[in-house]
């Protein structure tokens, strides 16, 4: 088994629960606030604000061109593609992103980021920042992909854009390069070093989980 495939098998009971979250779930059925996707937008463009320092500290430890190769290349995907619908909700609830910048982070998203950039700052190198940013990736494809299987009918709905990035052929292509990459950079770790690894991405799991559960209720600030 690959070290990213263990990584995942250890947090999928914590994805199912993401999956099994109210938001996503009102979401599937159609009966989701619209305030409460306004709020998960504000806070996901907030977050992804956090996530670039993420690839900063890692391009400040990177030791070859190849992982800060890497770095940008998934930086400029999350930016170009989430960017992008991020956006297009913004002006659909008639907000910029100038005009969310001066917002908080409310509490589970600040720990969330808190501690992404804590692992890959105190961490010794590559594989401690890629373990900081994979459960965002990779449980969005698996969570998205089977929301979709479960309520198709979101194709035709106000939530569409937004399953769309992530249940698609392109994202679950681009997670199986950041895969063989993490796979590669985690290669020969010490049994500890990997335990460590283990440990961020089960912690940045449960961090998703927190900010689903954060998202069934609208912000009080818009």
């Amino acid at each position: 088994m690959s070290f990213t495939k263990r990584l995942v098998e250890d947090s999928l009971p914590i994805w199912e629960d993401c999956l099994n979250s109210e938001f996503l779930q009102r979401m599937a059925d159609g009966s989701l606030d619209p305030e409460c996707l306004k709020g998960y937008i504000v806070d996901d463009s907030l977050y992804l604000r956090e996530y670039a320092k993420v690839f900063a500290w890692g391009m400040t430890k990177a030791e070859d061109m190849d992982a800060i190769r890497s770095y940008y290349s998934l930086l400029s995907f999350v930016n170009e593609g989430e960017g992008a619908t991020r956006l297009h909700y913004l002006r659909h609830f008639g907000l910029s992103d100038g005009d969310i910048q001066h917002l908080p982070l409310r509490p589970e998203n600040q720990a969330y980021t808190d501690c992404m950039i804590q692992a890959a700052r105190d961490g010794e190198g590559t594989p401690e920042c890629m373990m900081a940013c994979l459960p965002c990736m990779l449980s969005y494809a698996w969570i998205f992909q089977r929301l979709l299987q479960q309520a198709p009918g979101l194709k035709d709905s106000l939530f569409w854009p937004l399953v769309r990035d992530y249940a698609g052929p392109d994202y679950e292509a681009a997670c199986e390069s950041w895969s063989r990459f993490t796979d590669r950079v985690c290669r020969d770790l010490s049994p500890e070093r990997q335990q460590a690894c283990l440990e961020i991405f089960r912690a940045c799991s449960l961090h998703e989980l927190h900010f689903w559960e954060m998202s069934a209720k609208p912000r009080t600030d818009l």
